[in-house]
């Protein structure tokens, strides 16, 4: 009898001991939440994944994400912003700056490829406590973007478009937008209150959208732009908005000028604030001749055209 109670105190005593080192190892669970930024497999836009990390020093942390942005999916679901053929070759941390410096294979990247990496890495970084904002060097010498314009300081807020199932929720807006008059020539706005649009869709890429579904019928004015083109990505930094279409685009409506069809879109995106100049590409590829107009020019708001 005495040995029965012997064997269950020390039985006991094991299940104590055991659920002890099992609240331990609960204590000892990640206590921090960070999303990372990948690129989707068609390049049109940037997904994210959960990542859960112990860890409370900041160097450490940023250390943990830049390795995480460069590791490859087993699945091959999307892109890392890092496992590119360019590689880092060094960053810093200071005073809530973080500096990436790149080798020079970084600048080969498409402009609309470049711009979804600066965002992924962005995004993710500045959800750090103690980073605010990103720098990015190609060796030592600033970045400089699409237009030749350098890059400079960057923050989460200046990357727009929305990602994955982030937000669910529906706003209103009111558009201006240019579509072209009788003689196809020239242009003429139409505005729209009211607008309800899924704030998972950017307010360019809804813009962009429009013009391309063309004028409803009681507003007197004429499609400009191909009704079957497809938007591939749409991306805004820096005050410039890069929108990216696919070939059906150059197929014209006929009747309307090359002008009218391509400053449709840019008047109507330069309405909004954040946008100052536009750059149009088609299937990623720059410098495509519409017409007689060369894509590969930093278009800027034109009111000339505009009855």
């Amino acid at each position: 009898m005495k040995r029965l109670c012997k064997t269950n105190l020390i039985s006991i005593i094991i299940i104590l001991v055991l659920s002890s080192i099992a609240c331990g190892n609960n204590n000892d669970a990640p206590r921090h939440v960070f999303q990372i930024y990948y690129i989707n497999n068609d390049e049109t836009g940037v997904l994210e994944r959960e990542y859960l990390t112990d860890s409370e020093d900041t160097e450490a942390i940023v250390h943990e994400l830049i390795a995480m942005l460069g590791t490859l999916s087993e699945k091959l679901e999307y892109k890392t912003p890092l496992g590119n053929r360019f590689k880092l070759l060094d960053y810093s941390l200071s005073g809530g700056q973080i500096t990436l410096d790149f080798n020079v294979q970084y600048s080969e990247q498409s402009v609309i490829t470049e711009i979804l990496v600066r965002a992924a890495i962005v995004r993710t970084l500045t959800q750090v406590d103690g980073v605010d904002n990103v720098v990015m060097t190609i060796r030592g010498e600033p970045l400089t973007d699409g237009t030749g314009a350098i890059v400079g300081s960057m923050n989460g807020d200046m990357f727009i478009d929305n990602v994955g199932n982030e937000f669910n929720a529906y706003e209103r807006t009111n558009l201006r937008l240019y579509f072209a008059d009788e003689s196809g020539e020239r242009l003429k706005a139409v505005n729209r209150a009211d607008m309800v649009y899924s704030s998972n869709v950017a307010i360019e890429k809804l813009i962009v959208e429009s013009v391309i579904a063309g004028p409803l019928s009681d507003e007197g004015v004429r499609a400009t732009v191909n009704a079957g083109t497809r938007v591939l990505s749409v991306t805004t930094t820096d005050g410039t908005c890069y929108v990216n279409l696919d070939e059906h685009f150059a197929q014209q409506v006929q009747g309307i000028s090359a002008g009218a069809v391509v400053y449709s879109l840019v008047n109507s995106l330069v309405e909004i604030p954040n946008v100052n100049r536009v750059r149009i590409y088609l299937n990623g590829e720059s410098g495509v001749i519409f017409e007689s107009i060369n894509l590969a020019t930093v278009f800027e708001r034109d009111l000339d055209i505009v009855n």
